[in-house]
């Protein structure tokens, strides 16, 4: 495979937030074909090894893993303005070269909870830093008689850890 060849792979596994319209083929596709569809989200601004862990994990709760990354607008607003470090791009193209990743979804609102009505995901996955009562898009998903899950973190793994460590200069 070219490096041509393995760029338009990546490519075709992103969904910018304009484009949500054409998952729907996809997920008929999935649903068609008895696929347990998974979905998490995230801002994934410096892909560490405890965001890697997550997708591995829940990518094993089902057969697809969707996850909705949040638009660079929507991190600056989360997250405040010098946020993100690495755009969009960047961390869509990242996510995308995770074999446990078959698609990118970029959102620009401050939740996922209308992206999470439109996958419809079989199950909803967070860290363990969140409550489950508090996950966006999680009464939908529970009505649809999926399931909600928090997976327990990677101990000493955090964005605002490693940003703490690089102000401090000890990385």
């Amino acid at each position: 495979m070219t490096a041509f060849e393995r760029h338009q792979h990546l490519d075709r596994k992103i969904y910018p937030f304009w484009q949500q319209g054409e998952l729907k083929p996809m997920l008929h596709y999935y649903r068609f074909m008895d696929k347990r569809v998974v979905f998490t989200n995230g801002c994934f601004d410096i892909l560490h090894a405890g965001h890697v862990d997550l997708l591995f994990r829940a990518a094993g709760l089902g057969d697809v893993l969707m996850v909705g990354l949040n638009t660079d607008a929507s991190v600056s607003r989360l997250k405040g303005p010098l946020r993100p470090l690495n755009d969009q791009s960047a961390r869509a193209t990242v996510l995308a070269g995770l074999h446990c990743v078959d698609a990118v979804i970029l959102f620009d609102e401050d939740t996922p909870a209308g992206l999470i009505e439109t996958v419809s995901p079989d199950v909803l996955v967070k860290g363990g830093d969140y409550d489950a009562r508090d996950i966006a898009g999680a009464p939908f998903v529970r009505s649809r008689g999926g399931q909600v899950v928090t997976l327990p973190l990677l101990e000493g793994y955090s964005t605002s850890r490693i940003l703490e460590r690089l102000k401090a200069g000890s990385v």
